[in-house]
């Protein structure tokens, strides 16, 4: 009985371990394929800016006419290649650039917009500064500055000239529409400028890379929202451009 019992238990082991050794074995050509055949294995997501748009500023304008599902007051930033109307930020735009005295005004010259989706949105932050000597300032002026978010940022040129700026920050958010139709009639009003204002759009791009691919994306192209059509603009009533 304990011979017939013994052999039992060392059948059992015996097939126990064939188990195990034919596991191992699917296992090692599982993992062997994977290593050997699968482009997935070190792959690698990265996320990097991708430009959609560069162009160049022309003029700060309102549409000749409303634009459908736009505000009555929309301020277009006029460029070469498009428009870019804004939807939000607009009436203070248009509330600094009308008065403060254009001479004085400097703006970003880094015009970078964001487009989560690429839908023809964008946000960002208009930025520009306003200076002239420190005596030519009234306290309705410093009032304004109050009124309107301005923040002291004289730099050291300013003061070795005995001169004060304040710089300005209106987040806005706007809609990519074509380029404006009467766009040769406003590059006539203006001269050129003595250095390019730059408008860009961009996004975020993930892309994923393998040790069998070069990682290599295509560029996307900037959307236009569905509806937009291309229209007149009426040029904000002051020379902005050869104040800049």
């Amino acid at each position: 009985m304990i011979q017939s019992h013994t052999k039992a238990s060392f059948g059992k082991l015996a097939l126990m371990a064939l188990s195990i050794s034919a596991l191992v074995s699917i296992t090692g050509c599982a993992t062997t394929e994977l290593l050997d055949g699968g482009k997935q294995v070190n792959t690698r997501h990265n996320v990097s800016k991708q430009i959609l748009i560069e162009d160049q500023l022309v003029a700060f304008g309102r549409p000749a006419q409303p634009l459908p599902n736009m505000p009555s007051a929309s301020v277009v930033i006029v460029g070469e290649k498009n428009s870019y109307v804004l939807i939000q930020g607009g009436t203070e735009m248009v509330s600094l650039l009308t008065n403060l005295t254009p001479q004085n005004i400097q703006v970003d010259s880094d015009m970078t917009f964001y487009s989560a989706k690429n839908d023809g949105y964008f946000e960002g932050s208009m930025k520009m500064s306003y200076a002239k000597l420190k005596d030519e300032f009234k306290r309705s002026d410093y009032q304004f500055f109050l009124q309107n978010g301005g923040k002291e940022c004289s730099s050291d040129s300013d003061t070795r000239m005995n001169a004060q700026r304040f710089c300005f920050s209106v987040p806005i958010k706007g809609a990519v529409y074509p380029q404006v139709s009467n766009l040769s009639l406003i590059q006539s009003k203006y001269k050129a400028l003595s250095k390019p204002y730059a408008v860009t759009i961009y996004t975020n791009s993930s892309t994923t890379t393998t040790t069998h691919s070069s990682g290599a994306n295509p560029a996307q192209k900037l959307v236009l929202l569905p509806f937009a059509l291309a229209f007149d603009v009426v040029t904000l009533p002051l020379q902005l451009l050869d104040a800049l």
